[in-house]
Parts: structure tokens; sequence; C-alpha cells
């Protein structure tokens, strides 16, 4: 179901790991949310109000491919855009996969603002480096277990920015079996969400 990816998936968001110190705890937790996200569907469901080891996120603007959500998980505020991708290719062709999510987060608690973040939906090739291709310009991402950052965050401001004015964004992983990935994400609606969000956590 859509309503618990999108739970693990915001608690997931708590625990990013940086590039060269990334902690043991991250990639399990990515793990776990690609995994409860296996079947999504295809339009937002209203979260309940909370479940055990934390609260559900709940959607408060959906902006095209891109929905609007809050959750407090410890006690701690989130927001973040969530998008599912447009088109996904694998090569070789139909390998099997779980879906892969965009985020764009922000936790006040951290000052951490408009962290960009991919769950790619499988286990990446270990040490390897993905790229993210948006508005002409690509971005190198730093991975770990399924999920992707971007690997030098002076650069992610610019990423953002490229992504508010741009019509897609282009992520490209190789598994740990060596299968290569496209995924394109529709960036319609993203600039919204994003202000949306803005919005929601200075509250």
């Amino acid at each position: 179901m859509m309503t618990c990816g999108i739970a693990d998936l915001a608690r997931a968001q708590t625990t990013q790991p940086a590039p060269k110190a990334a902690p043991k705890s991250a990639a399990p937790a990515a793990n776990t949310a690609a995994k409860s996200a296996a079947k999504p569907e295809s339009k937002p469901a209203a979260p309940p109000a909370a479940v055990a080891g934390g609260a559900e996120p709940t959607l408060i603007g959906q902006f095209g491919t891109w929905g609007a959500y809050s959750a407090t998980p410890n006690g701690k505020k989130v927001c973040f855009a969530l998008a599912k991708p447009s088109s996904s290719k694998t090569n070789p062709p139909n390998r099997p996969r779980d879906p892969a999510y965009a985020f764009v987060s922000t936790r006040p608690a951290e000052k951490v603002n408009n962290e960009v973040s991919v769950m790619i939906g499988y286990a990446l090739k270990p040490g390897s480096e993905s790229s993210v291709e948006v508005g002409g310009a690509a971005f190198a991402m730093y991975t770990q277990g399924d999920g992707l950052w971007i690997k030098n965050a002076a650069e992610e401001e610019r990423m953002v920015e490229a992504m508010r004015k741009s019509a897609e964004l282009v992520v490209k992983g190789v598994s740990a079996k060596g299968t290569e990935t496209t995924d394109t994400f529709s960036l319609k609606g993203l600039a919204q969400a994003l202000d949306k969000i803005a919005q929601d956590c200075r509250r």
C-alpha cells in the first residue's frame, strides 16, 4: 500500500547518510522503505493519524505528479515532496525491481532544507556512483544501499533550482548484479510542492 510505504519512507528521510560518513543504520532503513512500498497505489492515499513507532505522514497537497507531505517521526517535524517515475527502463530489459521514488526533504530540527534523494528500488552496486541529469546538467550522486544523495552538497541548491525550472529528472544507476537502470521523473508540480512544504515546515 502507498500509505505504509510513505510512512516508512518518511522515517527513512530522517536517517540520510552524508558522503564518506554514512551511518550503517541508513541502508536498512532505506531497504525497508523500498520493500514496504513495493505495491504503491496510483493515487496518494490518506494516511491514518498515527502508526506504532511514529507518526503517519499527512498529504498536504498534490501538485502534478508530486505529493507534498508532512510528518513528525520521533517528535521532529519533516516535510517532503515525493514522486514516482513517469518511466523506468532496465538493461538488460524487464529486470524485476521495487518502485523508485524521488524526494526533496526539509528537516528543520537538523537545519536541512530541500535535500534531494532517490530510493531507487534495488541494491546499488557497492561503491558505485550514480548520476542525475536535469536542465542540461549532470550531478554525481553518492550511493548507499538503495539510496542516492548528491555527492557535492555545495551543488544541491543549484540542482534544486534546475529541478524547479525543468521538465524532467533522469536518474541512472547500476545494481549489485550489474543491471543498468534509467528512471525519468516528471517535474511538473515540483515547484508548487516545494513552496507548500516550505510553508508548512515554518509552522
